[in-house]
């Protein structure tokens, strides 16, 4: 088992170039039903088309990895599932529908879900999914229902509150599609934010006071200078998307965090305290100089999702680029001070969602939308992919890898007795890895699902050597691949704890 690990650990970290393993892919999404006839009839009668499926929305909670479905078009069963992460490896697995297919009733106000895009889970086990109650795509939308709020306890798997958007938070082109949450020291000091990308405004809700209300501020509107997209051999113009991409900060020194968010036809990055969205009183009192300018991404820096780790590190989707990147809020942000993480022209052409769970697992799913919206997609093809990696993985040797870990590079090592530090096991797993012997020279670290295990060796440690002293047969070499080789695995990696080694160099 440890040597299956440690392979694993070394092919991810045996390229700079490839970082994230692809862990799911589908030609065409489909659905799991209870039974073959129920699944056919739903062929039979149009309520599943598996061909008008496209996946924007992913968040990981323990054992389950959410994905949301929008109703653009007929033949969705289900807006809100989830794949999981504790069944044996599928390359492509089936959609569950969450928290049921009835749960996910179309037209149903009281208890169904319209359509879904992105979702949040937060420390209470809570997932908030957002229903923007339509059926259909511009300029062919119906509006089923109005915008609604909807919580779910995870450890339920019930609704525990719903909550119908006020009229005033409401304009006639308002489209909500993300989800920022600040989570204050309980469960109940906990606020959402809701971005309106084309009614150009920013929801703040409060889940004590169970009540919500609207900015409105010129930061929202799209830069009429950078409309122009060109993804996947495709041109089209966006020029009217505004705010999208949202992720709160870690907490500040004065307890409140940063909200960041940018529109879409924009290159820029914007933020507000969340002390001002938490405050009703300053919709109307004057807070238009709390919003600031943080900065530019630089040429083809359109986002639409974002996400920021406790550390204070950023990632988001390059959507022009069929990339990742990166930027660290301890640095001022313009193009010296971002990076690419990963780029891939084929499988991550458009990024739609990146999010970050609570082991520091980075999750990505690409689906090619605006194939999907403005051509046709060829189902022949892999059309969708899901990716994860370690954070530390993908910002190592970055500018955005924090200060914090980056060791120091002046003076010997000193001498000390090698012992492992904080081994955190992962779902049970607990190993006991034998010592190494204390020389000052180098420094190598062992990782566990990127927390390092500190050590000293004489010389530089080799993948081979690694293996010698782990008691783990010896390889001269290892292969690479972007996908993860969960072959022979009775549970997938995220699971079982990822081993990783790496060199740090002579000091």
């Amino acid at each position: 088992m440890l040597a299956k690990l440690l392979v694993l650990g070394l092919v991810a970290y045996a390229s700079a170039a490839v970082k994230m393993q692809e862990v799911f892919s589908w030609n065409v999404m489909d659905w799991n039903y209870p039974d073959e006839y129920l699944k056919q009839e739903a062929l039979v009668t149009g309520s599943l088309i598996p061909e008008n499926a496209l996946p924007v929305g992913i968040e990981r909670w323990r054992n389950k990895l959410f994905v949301s479905v929008p109703r653009w078009r007929p033949g969705i069963p289900a807006t809100l599932n989830y794949i999981p992460l504790d069944a044996p490896h599928e390359q492509s697995p089936k959609l569950n529908p969450y928290p049921s297919y009835k749960g996910n009733e179309l037209g149903n106000c009281d208890t169904g879900l319209n359509t879904v895009y992105r979702i949040k889970a937060d420390k209470c086990d809570r997932l908030w999914v957002l229903d923007v109650g339509t059926y259909g795509y511009d300029p062919n939308v119906t509006n089923l229902c109005p915008y609604s709020l909807n919580v779910y306890d995870l450890n339920t798997d019930t609704r525990i509150r719903q909550y119908v958007f006020r009229p005033e938070d409401i304009v006639p082109s308002t489209f909500i599609a993300n989800i920022a949450l600040d989570e204050g020291a309980t469960c109940e000091d906990t606020f959402a934010y809701f971005s309106d990308e084309l009614g150009y405004g920013l929801i703040a809700y409060s889940w004590q006071e169970n009540r919500s209300w609207r900015f409105s501020h010129s930061y929202f509107m799209p830069d009429p200078l950078v409309g122009d997209f060109n993804i996947a051999g495709l041109n089209f113009q966006w020029g009217a998307e505004g705010i999208f991409g949202i992720t709160a900060s870690p907490v500040r020194a004065d307890g409140f965090r940063t909200l960041y968010f940018s529109p879409l036809s924009s290159h820029t990055e914007f933020a507000v305290s969340t002390r001002i969205l938490r405050d009703e009183t300053k919709v109307k009192g004057g807070s238009f100089n709390d919003f600031k300018v943080v900065g530019v991404r630089g040429s083809n820096g359109h986002t639409t999702s974002k996400v920021m780790d406790d550390s204070g590190v950023q990632l988001y989707n390059l959507i022009d680029q069929n990339s990742i990147g990166c930027w660290s809020s301890h640095l001022p942000l313009k193009p010296q001070n971002t990076a690419v993480v990963d780029k891939d022209d084929v499988g991550l052409v458009f990024p739609c969602d990146v999010k970050i769970d609570d082991e520091k697992n980075v999750w990505v799913i690409s689906d090619r939308m605006p194939v999907f919206l403005e051509s046709e997609l060829d189902y022949s093809d892999i059309n969708f992919r899901i990716y994860t990696a370690p954070l530390y993985n993908l910002i190592q040797g970055t500018v955005c890898e924090p200060p914090s870990t980056i060791m120091p590079t002046v003076g010997p090592m000193p001498l000390m007795n090698t012992k492992i530090i904080e081994q955190t096991p992962l779902y049970g797993l607990s190993l006991n890895l034998p010592p190494i012997p204390v020389q000052p020279s180098y420094y190598t670290s062992v990782s566990l699902n990127g927390q390092r295990l500190r050590s000293y060796n004489q010389a530089p440690l080799s993948a081979s050597s690694m293996a010698s002293f782990l008691d783990v047969p010896r390889q001269t070499s290892y292969s690479m691949s972007r996908k993860a080789n969960l072959n022979g695995f009775n549970k997938p990696w995220w699971q079982r704890g990822k081993y990783e080694v790496r060199e740090r160099g002579q000091y």
